[in-house]
């Protein structure tokens, strides 16, 4: 159930409908929007009686949701929400770009790579710590020595920074040093981790999974809205199909899909989504002409020594032509480059 306060619904007006929502035992989460205030409400078993909230002061409608996911659903904001991460916005109107390397390997690896794509114009950092990888025997990741490589470097070259949690435990570490705590796609039903990054209050990145519908993708995200927190990215990285020309189908049409169901940002993954340098830009120029809120793109200056995704990383200088080709391109959806953190003289 959402319930919809009037124009101009005082703070006082709206806690009383909370203070209303917690006597009955139930948990209000209300989501500001451009002109009003919708309260969502969770934790029924059943339908909620209308009437009890109907004659509160300041409500204008109360209303069912029709999704199975209440907070994330247009229903409950119909207007896309923007999410600040390390004050970039993504969302919106706004399109960002998310490059770096698979993983921190080094801090001279990553300080060169960082460099290039500041310069290319992408706006966030991303680079992995803590790695899943299918094989026990290849490279894992440094753990918490990485996250302070890359804490170092983000603030050296002045970018937010984003990287992987797999668990609690190292979701601690995640937090403390980024900007950002990516979930990823063999996480997308940890409902545990979810959960637990739902009260840590920090922006969440949050893939798609290999074989996850959209649905619950959506439904993933629901269980980090319900636990109050409201910054979630989602993320397209491709699902597992019979095709064999590619490591994964990226699934574009879900793009389309989330944006007519939720009002939460989303960005594309064509590295993961394709997995051979040679297709990450084309799809990544697809991904900006279907409407995606940004990019996340594998960049490595030596991908021939790379420690994991080697043949997916682009080099500097093809992130920089495709970075080049978005003004072009971004006013085919409304959109434009979420501005850089600007360098210190």
């Amino acid at each position: 159930m959402l319930i919809v306060m009037t124009v101009g619904a005082t703070p006082q007006q709206v806690e009383r409908v909370i203070e209303r929502v917690s006597a009955l035992g139930l948990k209000a989460h209300p989501i500001p929007g451009a002109q009003r205030v919708v309260i969502g409400i969770t934790g029924n078993q059943g339908a909620v009686e209308p009437a009890l909230f109907e004659n509160l002061p300041g409500v204008l409608e109360v209303i069912p949701v029709s999704h199975p996911y209440k907070l994330v659903s247009r229903e409950a904001k119909p207007e896309s929400s923007i999410v600040m991460v390390g004050g970039v916005p993504v969302g919106g109107d706004n399109f960002a770009v998310f490059a770096g390397p698979c993983s921190v390997e080094t801090p001279e690896q990553t300080l060169t790579i960082a460099r290039h794509v500041r310069a290319s114009g992408a706006q966030i950092l991303r680079g992995g710590a803590f790695k899943p990888r299918t094989s026990p025997y290849t490279f894992q990741g440094l753990g918490e020595p990485g996250l302070a490589i890359l804490r170092d470097v983000g603030h050296e070259v002045q970018m937010p920074i984003v990287s992987e949690a797999l668990d609690e435990g190292s979701l601690d570490l995640v937090a403390e040093y980024c900007d950002m705590i990516q979930i990823g796609a063999r996480n997308m039903q940890n409902y545990s981790l979810l959960r637990t990054v739902g009260r840590l209050r920090k922006p969440v990145l949050l893939k798609r999974g290999m074989g996850a519908t959209v649905d619950e993708l959506l439904m993933a995200a629901e269980y980090v809205l319900a636990e109050g927190n409201y910054q979630v990215v989602l993320c397209e990285r491709g699902i597992r199909t019979f095709a064999d020309h590619t490591r994964n189908t990226l699934d574009l049409a879900a793009v389309v899909a989330v944006q007519r169901l939720s009002h939460l940002p989303i960005i594309v993954d064509p590295s993961h989504g394709t997995g051979k340098r040679h297709k990450v830009v084309p799809l990544a120029r697809a991904a900006v002409a279907v409407g995606a809120d940004g990019l996340m793109i594998e960049v490595h200056h030596e991908p021939s020594q790379a420690l994991s995704d080697a043949s997916q990383a682009i080099l500097p200088g093809e992130l920089s032509e495709l970075i080049q080709q978005l003004p072009q391109l971004l006013p085919l959806t409304g959109r434009h480059m979420a501005q850089p953190l600007r360098l210190s003289a």
